[in-house]
């Protein structure tokens, strides 16, 4: 399934989801930046903060070559396009690409594009923050595209210093066009196949990979599986793929199916999700409305929440988009449609608040000018905001990113997350300067500020799991998660 064409299944089906609206609690919401295909169109991805304060992303078209771009945006809202991408002869750097970046330990930027390189089956790429980008590989260089291609989702940095991720198509199983892979690849490019899906152990990973607190990694597909409406998965590093659960796994799907996202892992050390079709809701028509769910590490699953629960479905349905988990233990997402957006047949879709006992609030409705159909999930910024995309909408129509407050204060993240006495961690934050503690669950550790919005510092002797805090002139920042402090 295509982003573009992704209707195919929705719009037949969402004929009552948009019929009655109700009022909303106002929020902070600011429209940040309208793209005008220039500086990039339709923003298929979601944010990442680096190191230097500011917010990193991608479009799938537009651009100089109209084949997407890299792009920089600061909190308030400066728009740099870094880096356009061409996929015709003579330029084949890769194109399309439908997925976040991450920042890895050496400071650069490393994406995916869906398509393009040098056998048009996508790519793998490294890209500073001054925008210099290096080809890293080229999917489909392998006979009959054994290596895999069509990387729709991100890259992971694991705790080795490999990335992880997954083909949605390509590799050995059985399916016409391969049933997708997982690899591995170092930061020099070298790839290796890590598992070939074949159907019945899932189909067509359209989701990126977390690594959990226990070194393995899990995710989604969104066919194959038992029961064939996919499955959450999790895999060693060395490659061995255990199914966890298979969805559709009830009468009509009630427990939901199609997990087009990934997964992310609670600080309660369940992992949670959506899935795009699925749940008890029926007014959205024989696929229902899509579900949010929870999942132990050893594939006991719960409906967390049932979309279309709201009169006129005002609290959205089809959650195309992952979750992220706020500062204050909730879960934020957004869905593709529903909502009170009047200007959309369907709504528009929402950004969503959930706890993790299932109360659902809609946060914010969007209208068209304000973008509409985000198809990606939120990042929360250290000083405390969520940031995002939409798909659509806007000044030009091409898309929009946007900042929602919901009253969150100011925190610390650390790159890694983990690490042993003595390794090497930065941490990200807002108004650094003039810091004058850095502690790992109480124990001081030596460090030095890079900028208002990186520290440097070393795990010290003696450290155990917890929060790292540090002590700034206006106050002090905790981190999101316990740093791990590995044996």
């Amino acid at each position: 399934m295509d982003k573009l064409n992704w209707g195919k299944r929705a719009y037949s089906v969402f004929l009552v989801c948009a019929t009655m609206a109700i009022a909303l609690q106002a929020q902070t919401f600011t429209t940040l930046q309208s793209f005008d295909n220039t500086d990039g169109k339709y923003p298929d991805a979601g944010l990442v903060q680096a190191t230097d304060g500011n917010l990193y992303g991608t479009t799938y078209g537009g651009g100089a070559k109209n084949d997407g771009t890299v792009f920089r945006i600061t909190p308030s809202g400066t728009l740099t396009r870094l880096y356009s991408f061409c996929s015709k002869t003579g330029c084949k750097d890769g194109a399309g690409p439908n997925a976040s970046l991450v920042q890895a330990t050496d400071g650069n930027l490393y994406g995916t594009t869906t398509y393009g390189g040098a056998n048009n089956g996508g790519e793998v790429f490294k890209i500073t923050l001054s925008g210099i980008q290096t080809v890293l590989y080229s999917f489909c260089s392998k006979t009959s595209c054994t290596d895999g291609w069509k990387p729709y989702a991100g890259l992971v940095q694991g705790t080795d210093g490999n990335f992880y991720g997954t083909t949605v198509v390509g590799g050995t199983g059985s399916c016409q066009d391969g049933c997708g892979t997982v690899f591995k690849i170092t930061p020099s490019g070298a790839l290796t196949t890590q598992h070939n899906f074949d159907s019945t152990d899932g189909k067509n990973p359209y989701a990126g990979l977390v690594q959990a607190t226990d070194g393995n990694f899990y995710g989604t597909t969104f066919y194959g599986g038992a029961h064939g409406e996919g499955e959450v998965f999790k895999i060693t590093p060395s490659g061995i793929q255990t199914v966890l659960y298979s969805f559709c796994s009830i009468r009509y799907c009630p427990d939901g199916f199609n997990p087009y996202a990934g997964l992310v892992q609670g600080i309660d050390g369940n992992f949670y999700g959506t899935t795009y079709y699925g749940g008890n809701n029926n007014v959205c028509g024989s696929f229902h409305c899509g579900t949010v769910f929870k999942i132990t590490p050893s594939g006991m699953r719960t409906t967390v929440y049932n979309f279309c629960s709201k009169s006129g479905c005002t609290d959205g349905h089809a959650p195309y988009a992952g979750l992220v988990q706020g500062t204050d233990g909730n879960f934020y997402g957004t869905t593709v449609v529903g909502g009170t957006g009047s200007a959309c047949q369907f709504g528009c879709g929402v950004v969503f608040k959930v706890t993790p006992s299932g109360t659902l609030t809609t946060l914010h409705s969007f209208d068209k000018t304000d973008g509409f159909n985000p198809f990606v999930g939120l990042a929360q910024d250290t000083n405390g905001k969520f940031y995002g995309t939409a798909y659509y909408g806007g000044a030009d129509s091409d898309g929009t990113v946007f900042s929602l407050s919901v009253g969150l204060g100011p925190f610390v993240e650390t790159q890694p997350t983990s690490g042993k006495e003595g390794a090497a961690v930065k941490i990200l934050g807002t108004n650094l300067t003039g810091a004058t503690s850095v502690t790992f669950n109480g124990t001081a550790a030596v460090f030095g500020v890079v900028s208002s919005s990186e520290i440097m510092t070393i795990v010290p002797a003696g450290a155990t799991t917890g929060k790292v805090k540090v002590v700034t002139p206006l106050g002090t920042l905790s981190s999101n998660v316990p740093f791990r402090v590995l044996p």
